[in-house]
């Protein structure tokens, strides 16, 4: 049976055109914004399911919806009465139990000026369809005439301009938008995971689908960005689908549990270009939601740390409450309004109760998977944390593919040896640099050498000769041909401090230092006595060797 459309050559817009083009009708400044409006409209009408489709060629979409759709009064008394309110006497949610997203009434400014032209047919589930047009190009012409609203007419619509999408469609409403003013530049795989990030309507209600080009909007359209986090972290025991099927890779979870009343999770990523969209500049952040509909982007802008986790950081914000009686988001859409005292007590909660454990947890977890951490989180010392990440540089080469049989063991090797090296990678920095600025320093004032410490450089010289015969090889292993070079701390001390006439008791310390320094230098683990024995000796020599090198005799 053909569809029939009612006579619609009487509908007219219920305000004074002049103040419908002063409210905004370029309000809405992106088009996933105008593609939220119509998606929240669809669910505020109770549909179970919303079609989106794109034509990028003819730089036009579709919005189709099976919700209660509109009578011919409703088309008129609230669809283009502009500043209608579903929640008008109180009423807050719809038949189905849904939460109202439509707040002002001036929503559909979106839907009316995104577009040159725009055709919406709806019809309830025993009416036919009613419905206009809205030209965009008459509505200038009628605005700048100063015509009133009912001497400026909605056209009629040709059902046939809607083809096979109204086919078989029961009640609802479509719309559809001919050449977009700004132009439809996004692909259709970067919109689906736009939708999917930031219109998380079912997640409230499992029967609210979306779908784009016929392709249901899912979880799984944001398996690029699960697949490369590592830590999460869920608030109130907040739990959802991405959470569930998605991000079954993780290496760190934790539960954060508050008294507030918003719900949540925050996610960090192995590198911040994780976060981009499909190579483009749109960022995945922590975003603020109210009622399933996306409220806030981007809230750590609000609590900047300015330390590095910032950069690795995205997730959702579920604060319901902030959909109250009080009008708290701008008329854009986009924001909440500047100094509400309730986003602002979310917004401390955040930075004192969970910002403050994440940076906490971050650090560690990164540190503890072989990942350079936060320089800036003092618990342990700079030396400490430079040592760890040049271990886990060069221990990850010796850690086999994943698959491989033996993995999870030298896995297992390597982080317990980790502690060590943290110790050890830095006790060596120390040997290193205190005996080579000390040989800077003899070589400096010249100090003729002790017939001790010639005897020492013959026998060291000999063994050296010895080990390469050994080894048939005939390479040069010392940088330069030095005595120098082939003393110790102990060695060195005794000739800097003749230097100096015995005012730097290097000798003394340097006795204790050998025998740890040895161990140190052949490998070894250490004892917590000789590691603390070891950091009290260096201690001293630092001391003394900065006051032998600030000497200007």
């Amino acid at each position: 049976m053909a569809e029939k459309m009612e006579n619609n050559n009487q509908f007219t817009f219920e305000i004074s055109l002049n103040i419908l083009n002063h409210l905004g009708r370029n309000l809405y400044r992106s088009f996933v914004t105008v593609l939220g409006e119509a998606i929240s409209n669809a669910w505020d009408a109770d549909a179970q399911n919303v079609y989106l489709y794109i034509n990028r060629g003819k730089n036009s979409f579709m919005i189709k919806d099976d919700g209660i759709g509109m009578s011919r009064d409703d088309f008129q008394n609230k669809f283009l009465k502009i500043g209608y309110s579903k929640r008008k006497d109180g009423k807050v949610k719809s038949d189905r139990e849904r939460p109202y997203i439509g707040r002002k009434g001036i929503g559909k400014l979106a839907l009316l000026s995104c577009a040159d032209k725009i055709s919406v047919i709806s019809k309830t589930a025993d009416g036919d369809y009613v419905g206009g047009i809205i030209d965009n190009s008459g509505l200038d012409n009628a605005i700048e005439n100063d015509l009133t609203p009912d001497e400026y007419k909605l056209e009629g619509v040709d059902l046939s301009v809607f083809g096979q999408y109204i086919d078989n469609h029961r009640h609802g409403t479509l719309i559809y938008f001919e050449n977009i003013k700004e132009g439809i530049n996004k692909s259709p795989d970067y919109l689906k995971k736009l939708i999917a990030l930031y219109f998380r309507f079912s997640l409230i209600d499992n029967s609210f689908n979306i779908f784009l080009d016929d392709e249901k909007i899912t979880a799984g359209h944001l398996k690029d960005l699960a697949q490369n986090t590592e830590f999460l972290w869920k608030i109130n025991g907040y739990d959802d689908p991405y959470i569930r099927d998605q991000l079954t890779r993780l290496k760190e979870d934790k539960t954060i549990t508050l008294k507030n009343n918003f719900t949540g999770f925050i996610a960090s990523v192995e590198k911040p270009r994780n976060l981009k969209v499909i190579s483009t500049e749109e960022r995945v952040s922590i975003d603020l939601f109210a009622n399933g509909r996306l409220r806030e982007k981007d809230i750590l802008k609000y609590i900047p740390s300015a330390r590095v986790v910032e950069n690795y950081l995205y997730g959702q914000i579920h604060y319901n409450e902030l959909d109250d009686e009080k009008d708290r988001f701008s008329s854009s859409r986009e924001g909440i309004v500047e100094g509400d005292p309730k986003f602002i007590n979310l917004l401390e909660s955040l930075k004192e109760n969970v910002l403050n454990e994440i940076i906490n947890d971050w650090d560690k977890w990164r540190v503890k998977h072989r990942k350079p951490g936060d320089s800036d989180n003092n618990r342990i010392t700079l030396k400490e944390r430079k040592s760890l990440e040049l271990y886990h540089t060069v221990a990850g080469e010796y850690i086999p593919p994943e698959g491989s049989e033996n993995k999870e063991k030298i896995d297992d090797w390597v982080n317990k040896l980790a502690d060590d090296a943290k110790y050890n990678f830095s006790s060596y920095a120390e040997c290193f640099t205190s005996e080579n600025l000390v040989r800077k320093y003899i070589e400096e004032k010249s100090v003729a050498l002790s017939k001790k410490a010639k005897s020492e450089i013959q026998k060291m010289r000999e063994r050296e000769v010895a080990n390469k015969k050994k080894c048939n090889s005939n390479i040069d292993i010392r940088q330069k041909d030095s005595d120098l070079s082939y003393l110790d701390m102990t060695g060195l001390a005794n000739i800097a401090d003749k230097q100096r006439g015995s005012q730097t008791c290097l000798p003394s310390d340097a006795k204790e230092y050998k025998p740890v320094r040895d161990a140190l230098m052949h490998t070894a683990l250490l004892t917590d006595m000789a590691k603390r024995k070891l950091t009290t000796i260096y201690d001293n020599i630092r001391g003394r060797i900065k006051t032998l090198l600030s000497s200007n005799e």
